[in-house]
């Protein structure tokens, strides 16, 4: 019988218990592992048998682009993951063709990173990188930089670029522990566009660290540090690094530093300065909330609004201090924007219809129900990239807490 030519595996969501290698076979019996570019593995828990069984599959696939395995240990023991994981990332290691692995949403801890080191050393191919809400911890988080930076200096041996361009590792727990060998990991790529790292008790000193580390990625188009630590008891020296930095990201649009402590007493911070004021960035998005930033610094951004903030169309600056009489920056500033076809978000008000606003967007490319009989999804053809898009950013958006 003739294998289909199926080229997306996917069975996200199904809430499949795979134990053993006969659970798996009904997903996999008949499928073509050579023209396979896409395998999402999500919203089921599989077990180590069954990863055995996937991880056979993978080692025959050789145009395989994206390995989604977010979200696939759910109820799994702690002896198990380790195991799983193994199978499925060392299926991996020699995957030239991929682009994208996802091991979001897995709670396996520190204890469990060894089995990912082999693939993330070794594999110098993939570009993207997605490790969010894993309870790595400082220890397990320093071990998956040191990976990446082992990775960086046996590309730099072999005479090659790194090929690295997206790293997200949020709600992590890196904090200071980890942030100076995620720094020396991104200066040795230097290659990144996209790095996000939100919600991970990183304070001043491993945000100074960061500054120097993504200095020397000069292609970086996008930075998250959301709810990380810039400013400690008065001490602006993480405020200032990350002033100092900006000049190294020409091509940087969109700045995430919400609730990131960029002032402490309501001074304006160094780095809303060198942005206003000295730098020569096109960001499109900035993302400010709460700050603890007042009337100086609104006064600073509206003037700036149609100068060195020319190409801004996004403002998020809710949670600030805002008095009644910083309404005249702020309609400056919502005015430039309105303009320019984007939109200023001081309160609630503005968040909640930027929500509406989003939902709209869901629903105008929400896809048929599929047949709930049917495991797994057969198309030879790809998604729409709208769709795609789309479907990932809500993905990040989830965020759903798992106890493995």
């Amino acid at each position: 019988m003739a294998l289909k030519a199926v080229t997306n595996l996917d069975v996200r969501g199904r809430q499949l218990k795979l134990e053993t290698r006969a659970d798996v076979a009904p997903l996999i019996d008949g499928l073509d592992p050579t023209v396979i570019e896409e395998i999402h593995l999500g919203g089921n828990t599989i077990g180590v048998d069954a990863s055995k069984a996937l991880a056979e599959f993978l080692e025959k696939t050789t145009v395989l682009r994206v390995a989604d395995f977010a979200d696939i240990f759910t109820g799994r023991l702690i002896t198990e993951i380790p195991l799983a994981l193994s199978a499925l990332c060392d299926a991996l290691k020699d995957k030239t063709s991929l682009v994208e692995i996802n091991l979001s949403d897995n709670a396996f801890g520190g204890r469990s990173v060894d089995p990912m080191v082999p693939f993330l050393t070794h594999n110098r191919s993939f570009q993207i990188l997605k490790l969010t809400n894993n309870g790595l911890g400082p220890a397990g988080g320093a071990a998956v930089a040191d990976a990446l930076l082992k990775s960086a200096q046996l590309s730099k041996e072999e005479g090659k670029k790194s090929n690295l361009r997206v790293v997200i590792c949020g709600r992590n727990r890196l904090e200071n522990g980890s942030a100076s060998q995620w720094a020396d990991a991104f200066a040795a790529h230097g290659t990144l566009v996209d790095v996000r790292m939100p919600q991970n008790g990183i304070r001043m000193d491993g945000i100074t660290a960061l500054a120097k580390g993504l200095s020397q990625c000069p292609d970086l188009e996008t930075i998250d540090l959301q709810d990380n630590t810039f400013t400690e008891e008065g001490d602006e020296t993480g405020v200032k690094a990350w002033a100092g930095a900006l000049s190294s990201w020409a091509s940087l649009h969109t700045l995430n530093l919400s609730d990131c402590v960029l002032s402490n007493e309501g001074e304006v911070p160094e780095l809303v300065k060198a942005l206003a004021t000295g730098s020569s960035l096109k960001l499109v998005t900035l993302q400010l909330q709460n700050n603890n930033l007042q009337a100086d610094t609104f006064e600073l951004l509206a003037n700036a609004i149609s100068t060195h903030l020319s190409d801004l169309k996004t403002l998020e600056l809710q949670w600030n201090d805002a008095e009644d009489e910083d309404e005249e920056h702020f309609d400056t500033i919502a005015s430039a924007l309105k303009a320019r076809g984007g939109r200023l978000i001081v309160n609630d008000e503005d968040e909640e219809e930027e929500e509406e606003g989003e939902e709209v967007v869901e629903e105008e490319v929400e896809k048929p129900e599929e047949d709930v009989e049917e495991v797994t999804e057969v198309t030879s053809e790809k998604k729409p990239s709208a769709v795609d898009k789309t479907a990932d950013a809500l993905a990040d958006l989830l965020n759903k807490v798992h106890i493995g």
